[in-house]
Parts: structure tokens; C-alpha cells; sequence
């Protein structure tokens, strides 16, 4: 089996719907505006006047691009990277041409050098854009490793085959439904986590987990679905919500002696997906179990790496009860 640091992932331009890839498709022109400003004009301290002038010029096709590409973008995100990449040149290099018509700008000489400057600004920024993707991209390769290393604890497997051994010859209908979560839970934890998955999928799956903790803790863990209002066929990065349940049972209820109430709370509010965990607190003491920000940071990279400035993950403490929320826009499958 090849290694998980060597497995590649299709290319794929950037949701041109995304409220972080849309502004920062509008600074980087912007600013190399004002570098072009700053290298054409001698008098510094006429920079912003031209600036101005140079804004009046490209920014009607800018928008008219950024507006292009919104409207396009669920059809953009299904061709290949390169095959986009040309697309969306061409896409600016329409616009930009049809604002030098309506602005009046006939002249053959000032339309090519309008063209090769569009051109290279639009390469620019998408290259900027694929880098600043590429800088996350080892948050996916550890969510992997996570779910193969830190996920799969020997305690759990263990303690799992030893409920499961239990209840074979008592109950064996309930230990091969075991076996089968299990044996879900592993091929989930092991498939690759760098695509975006169903949410009722997730929900399955977390689910599934808390069937497999139940067999193991019994009355000591006590869940509560509110799962009504869900929207089953939001997309999601794969493995978000069940390392979040394991750290809620692992940090919340397993150290306790007595019961312990796990909240999970999914629902649609508008065009946002709300998430909310919930779990027992106590203040930590020594030599008590190490915290899971490891866990909420590797996610958090991971949820902005899908959805950039859209998504938000927070944790609070408040009335001996540990939160962790998720927010992230409403996704179907295009």
C-alpha cells in the first residue's frame, strides 16, 4: 500500500462562491495595481491619483469577471485544474474586453496591452490562490495519520473485542451488529479524508461509534440526538464530527464515575450548518488525560481548507459543560 504522504489529490480551482476566495481575489488585484502604480509613476506623491485612474479602468471588469465566475463556479469546479485555469483566463479576457468597448477604448494597441495585462494579472492570482490552497494541504495528510495512529487507540479496540466476546453467546445478534459497527468505523477512520462526504454519511458513522462506546461504558454514557432539523444532504469534510464525539467521551465521560450526558446537535439555520457538541467538564488535575486542542486545530485547518473564511469551529466551558460549535455554509452535491 502506498503511503498516505504519497497519495495525490486532484487539482481544482477555488469556489469562486466563497466569500474568502472573492476578497482575496480583490486585494490581490488591487495591490497589483498599486505596485503598478508605484513602478509607472515617478512622483509618489501622485501614486494614488494614479491609482484612481487605473482603478476607473480595471475594476468594472474585475467585477464583471468576479460575477462571471460566481455564477459559474459549480461548473468550473467539475472541469480539470489546467482546463479551469484557461477558462477563467478567458473569462476575464472577455470581460476586460467588453469594458474597453463600452468605455469606449477602440484603440487596437491600448486593447492588446488591456488584454496581456488582464491576462497576467488573472494568472497571478490564480497561482497565489493554488498556493495558498497547497499551504494547508498537510492539514489533510495529518487528518489521515490522526484517524490511523491517535483515533484507533489500542484501549478502544481492545476493550471493544472484550464487550463484543461478552455478548456472543448471550446475545449474538447484538455482537455481530458490534462487529459490523466496528468493522464501518475502521473502513471510515482508513478511507481517505480529503473529499467532502454527505452529512448524513457522518451522522451514520458517529452514530455507529457511539453504539460501539455504549456496549463499552453502559449506563455511564448517556447520548442525546437532537437531529431533527439536520440537512442530510449538506457536504462536509469526511471525519469531523466523530473525532469530536471520541474526544467528548474520552475527555467528558470516562475519567467521571458517574453518568455522563453527551449533546449532539445538528441543524439548518438559513444557508449555515450548525454543530454542536456537548460534554461533561471538570477542571483538569494533575496527571489527567492531555486536551484535545490537537484535535480541534488539525479540524479547524481542515474546515478552511474546504470552506476558507466561511467555516468557524469554537470551544467554551460554561456551567461545568464542554462545548465545541461548528458553523460552516450550506452545501449540497453539484
Amino acid at each position: 500500500m502506498p503511503s498516505i504522504r504519497q497519495n495525490s489529490t486532484p487539482e481544482s480551482l477555488p469556489d469562486f462562491r466563497n466569500l474568502g476566495v472573492t476578497a482575496r481575489a480583490l486585494v490581490a488585484v488591487n495591490l497589483l495595481a498599486v505596485i503598478a502604480a508605484l513602478l509607472t509613476e515617478p512622483d509618489w506623491s501622485n501614486t494614488l491619483t494614479t491609482f484612481v485612474m487605473k482603478a476607473a479602468l480595471f475594476e468594472p471588469a474585475l467585477l464583471a469577471s468576479l460575477t462571471v465566475l460566481y455564477a459559474s463556479a459549480p461548473w468550473l469546479l467539475r472541469v480539470g485544474y489546467w482546463n479551469g485555469c484557461a477558462l477563467v483566463i478567458a473569462v476575464v479576457l472577455a470581460c476586460a474586453s467588453a469594458t474597453q468597448i463600452v468605455l469606449g477604448e477602440f484603440a487596437p494597441a491600448g486593447l492588446v496591452r488591456t488584454l496581456v495585462l488582464a491576462a497576467a494579472a488573472a494568472a497571478m492570482v490564480l497561482a497565489y490562490l493554488r498556493l495558498h490552497t497547497k499551504s494547508h494541504s498537510p492539514a489533510l495528510a495529518e487528518a489521515r495519520l490522526q484517524a490511523l495512529q491517535a483515533r484507533i487507540r489500542p484501549h478502544f479496540l481492545f476493550n471493544s473485542l472484550n464487550a463484543v466476546l461478552a455478548l456472543i453467546r448471550h446475545d449474538p445478534r447484538r455482537a455481530e451488529r458490534t462487529l459490523e459497527d466496528l468493522a464501518e468505523l475502521f473502513r471510515a477512520l482508513m478511507s481517505d479524508g480529503r473529499n467532502l462526504v454527505r452529512l448524513t454519511d457522518e451522522i451514520a458513522l458517529i452514530e455507529r461509534y457511539a453504539a460501539i462506546e455504549q456496549l463499552r461504558l453502559g449506563e455511564r454514557l448517556r447520548m442525546s440526538w437532537d437531529l431533527d432539523h439536520a440537512p442530510v444532504d449538506s457536504m462536509l469534510p469526511a471525519l469531523v464530527l466523530q473525532p469530536l464525539l471520541e474526544n467528548a467521551i474520552y475527555h467528558g465521560v470516562e475519567p467521571g464515575t458517574g453518568i455522563g450526558d453527551v449533546l449532539v446537535r445538528i441543524e439548518r439555520r438559513d444557508n449555515r450548518v450548525l454543530v454542536l457538541i456537548e460534554n461533561p467538564w471538570q477542571a483538569p488535575v494533575s496527571g489527567a488525560r492531555a486536551g484535545n486542542h490537537m484535535a480541534l486545530d488539525n479540524i479547524r485547518e481542515r474546515l478552511m481548507l474546504f470552506f476558507d473564511d466561511e467555516a468557524r469551529l469554537e470551544s467554551s466551558v460554561a456551567g461545568g459543560r464542554y462545548r465545541v460549535q461548528i458553523d460552516i455554509p450550506y452545501r449540497t452535491r453539484t
